[in-house]
């Protein structure tokens, strides 16, 4: 693969609890830089994933980004991608890959239990083909994986997805406009639509 798994600060910590052997097993059989066709199933299948970028001075930001099953796709073993949609106009992880392209992804099931990171590096095109097949997107951002692996499900909670968003975009729908946009202290800076 190229990238090493573990830094000196990972191995110290192993040497400390005595794990580098277990640590090396699980990248020696676990981690690979090419997405397999169950991971394409899984990551097609979750409505959410959380999303880790870093400033240019490696201060992270963490992002929680949901959609519609499907939502975030795999184009081939070795690119992913996702739509951004209209949010609270900070950009923080947007602008994070625009400086520093490393991301870290996490997917998780919370009704098998199952999860999966995805670390790698991110590109955003203004103009880019997919963008037409995601209705309400503003940019899409597609992964190079270079470490692909499951994680331990043991301490996720049991959960289930009760309802979705109503403000999920769709193809003929128009979501509600959020509370907080209609507050004068914001409305008055909102960018026109």
């Amino acid at each position: 693969m190229g990238i090493p798994m573990y830094h000196d600060g990972s191995r110290q910590i192993q040497d400390q609890f005595g794990t580098r052997k277990l640590a090396d097993r699980l990248e020696e059989m676990l981690v690979r830089d090419e997405f397999s066709d169950a991971d394409r199933v899984f990551i097609e299948s979750r409505p959410l994933f959380f999303l880790s970028t870093a400033d240019l001075e490696g201060r992270p930001d963490c992002s929680y980004k949901g959609g519609s099953h499907g939502f975030v796709r795999i184009l081939d073993s070795k690119t992913l991608a996702f739509p951004c949609y209209d949010g609270n106009g900070m950009f923080k992880s947007l602008g994070n890959l625009t400086v520093n392209p490393f991301v870290g992804m996490l997917f998780i099931d919370f009704e098998s239990p199952k999860r999966l990171r995805v670390n790698g590096r991110a590109s955003i095109l203004a103009e880019d083909p997919l963008l037409k097949e995601y209705v309400g997107a503003q940019m899409v951002v597609r992964v190079s994986p270079e470490t692909i692996f499951p994680n331990c499900p043991r301490y996720i909670h049991k959960m289930q997805v009760i309802e979705q968003s109503v403000y999920l975009p769709k193809k003929g729908y128009t979501p509600p406009v959020p509370e907080w946009k209609e507050r004068p202290v914001f409305k008055e800076v909102l960018p026109p639509e």
